[in-house]
């Protein structure tokens, strides 16, 4: 249920209140705060360069099992390696802690080579019994499983022959062996662990980890530090720290941005237009403007339901009528929204992954697709037996007037403008709507109190994760608890696709089967795509020389599938240029896709549920 990694609301029971507001990140300095008394210039810490990013997010959780929101999990990629990583360059999969990998010929049995030059920051070595620990772990304690448990559900055994040897044995086939996207932690450290449902991970510094970076620091929401690891594997960081600090107004953070107090800013996600106008041509400012990973949707509410059979909530019951549902998304203009509320930097949505991926990109046939047409939205509506009183008013069966209750982010300005709009085009089919805006929506979403909520999620490189929030299995056990799904939908044909393309390693073959699950969701109408917006951040070229997108053609820099874009980053100070990757710096206004292969693990029903926009 978020938004863009705007902010969708937190799982119940997370300890770490995450507030989604509409902010950026911001490099450290500048203002005087708990972390540093101080006020000064971005970059300009006493001990080291600094390179402080503002955000838009909290903090959900700083425990890679329980962690879901962009901000978390973008924190752990910094302090701990996965198995694999995405090339930064075109996202393919290329070595992490496993320097390589085989399968056994009927692909039911995966070795991975774990590397020897990779160290935890207290100075003991990486090793497979680490990994194959974090996984059993998953498969074992549904706490442990919250976030993550979807790459773990197909896992019939792990074990570590020797300290550089993981080897992992399925169930069935699974295409996603190369991207498992799960955080390795130290055993050493996680096995004194008594409630992984409980523990966030954010009492005792430095937190032990081997990523690039070594959290050392962490005030909810306030900020989050990060200090470089001199013994990564890969190289060290050329700032000496990271520091991503909350902001709740992200007018403020942009206005950080122009003061030089802090270096970064991406907004929540995106930077408005107007924000993003008003930094076009300032001094020392680049903004970059490329496509994007995520979508922007309307989901509705199918008729909230747990795994027990059990139904909850108080959906609108017309809403479960499908052709009401696809009446509602032709009483729609998208093309208005992307040049009204998104002002271009932002493309028509249809399919449920963003064209940047084009091989699991997907688009409906012309008979197929519902284009913007209000006279033949009032036809179905009227054929659905919800026809207009003598006032003007669609009535339900109950023979009072529809009016839907729609969820949204109070600080994102794209729900508030959008839900303008519906007000306006629904009310012209004579259907009432009540815009409820919040700072956490995560309540009444999980509770299933709402009728269309706002929605949207950034999208791996490989579309498994967030094909699986739509299955059967990542529903609630209880209505009491909260499953993996996104919004609680459940459909037999779906399942058996999301079953088929795990199990299909063939990548043609695979897509296609993705392709068809995507014109599954279309047709059933519960999550309508309404536009894939742009990536629009920037950034001080006076702090940053150099920092590397993800792609590197025309890619985002917060937010990346990896950690190319902070461990790369380039201080403006430094007279020379990075050598640990292809910083290729920051690529502005082009719009250009890459095809992608690479991705998220199978899936199992997890016991808290993730937060749309807010995952990576």
């Amino acid at each position: 249920m978020g938004t863009n990694d705007q902010t969708r609301s937190l799982p119940r029971g997370l300890r770490l209140v995450a507030v989604a507001g509409a902010a950026a990140l911001t490099l450290t300095a500048g203002l005087a705060t708990p972390l540093d008394p101080a006020p000064r210039q971005a970059g300009a810490a006493d001990d080291g360069k600094v390179l402080t990013v503002a955000v838009a997010q909290s903090v959900d959780s700083l425990s890679p099992f329980l962690a879901v929101r962009l901000l978390s999990t973008s924190i752990h990629r910094l302090m701990y390696e996965y198995l694999t990583n995405y090339d930064p360059k075109d996202n393919h999969a290329i070595p992490g802690l496993a320097t390589k990998w085989e399968s056994s010929a009927d692909k039911l049995t995966w070795t991975y080579t774990i590397r020897s030059n990779s160290k935890w920051s207290d100075g003991k070595q990486a090793t497979a019994e680490d990994a194959a620990w974090t996984f059993n772990k998953m498969m074992t304690d549904d706490g442990a499983a919250t976030a993550n448990g979807s790459y773990v559900g197909n896992f019939k055994k792990v074990t570590a022959p020797s300290s550089t040897e993981l080897v992992i044995e399925l169930k069935k086939p699974q295409a996603t062996m190369t991207s498992l996207d799960v955080p390795i932690v130290p055993r050493h450290v996680w096995e004194k662990v008594s409630d992984f449902s409980e523990f966030n991970n954010d009492k005792s510094f430095p937190v032990v980890g081997n990523g690039p970076f070594t959290l050392t620091g962490y005030k909810a929401d306030s900020y989050v530090r990060l200090k470089a690891n001199k013994g990564f594997w890969r190289g060290t960081p050329k700032f000496d720290e990271v520091v991503f600090r909350y902001y709740k107004d992200q007018d403020a953070a942009v206005s950080a941005l122009r003061k030089g107090e802090v270096s970064f800013v991406a907004g929540s996600p995106s930077l408005t237009p107007a924000q993003a106008a008003s930094l076009e041509g300032a001094d020392n400012i680049q903004v970059n403007d490329a496509p994007g990973r995520r979508f922007y949707a309307l989901a509705t509410n199918p008729g909230a339901k747990a795994k027990n059979g059990k139904k909850f909530g108080d959906g609108h019951p017309s809403l479960l009528d499908q052709r009401v549902r696809n009446a509602l998304f032709m009483a729609v203009d998208r093309e208005a929204i992307i040049e009204k509320v998104f002002q271009g930097h932002a493309v028509e949505g249809e399919g449920y992954i963003p064209p940047r991926f084009q091989n699991y990109f997907w688009k409906p046939s012309a008979d197929q697709k519902l284009a913007y047409d209000p006279a033949e939205a009032a036809r179905l509506l009227d054929q659905a037996g919800y026809q207009k009183n003598g006032d003007g008013k669609r009535v339900g069966k109950d023979g009072k007037p529809i009016s839907y209750r729609v969820l949204c982010h109070a600080t994102d300005p794209n729900d508030k403008a959008v839900g303008k709009y519906l007000q306006e085009w629904w009310g012209e089919l004579g259907i009432g709507v009540q815009l409820n805006c919040l700072d956490n929506v995560t309540d009444p979403w999980l509770a299933g109190k709402y009728d269309l909520a706002f929605d949207g999620w950034s999208v791996n490189p490989d579309p498994d994760f967030v094909m699986s929030i739509h299955t059967c299995g990542a529903l609630p056990a209880t209505p009491e608890d909260t499953g993996a799904t996104d919004n609680f939908i459940c459909d037999k044909t779906y399942d058996e696709l999301y079953a088929r393309q795990l199990a299909e390693y063939d990548p043609a073959k695979r897509a296609d089967i993705v392709k068809q699950m995507e014109s599954r969701l279309y047709d059933l109408g519960y999550m309508n795509v309404m536009a894939y917006p742009n990536a629009v951040e920037a950034y001080r070229t006076d702090q940053i020389k150099s920092i590397t997108t993800m792609p590197a053609k025309a890619g985002n820099i917060y937010g990346q599938d990896g950690y190319w874009s902070w461990w790369s980053a380039v201080p403006a100070d430094s007279g020379g240029s990075s050598d640990n990757a292809s910083s290729t710096g920051v690529v502005v206004g082009i719009v250009a896709a890459v095809v992608v292969l690479a991705g998220l693990g199978g899936f199992a029903a997890l016991r808290r549920r993730a937060t749309a926009e807010d995952r990576e």
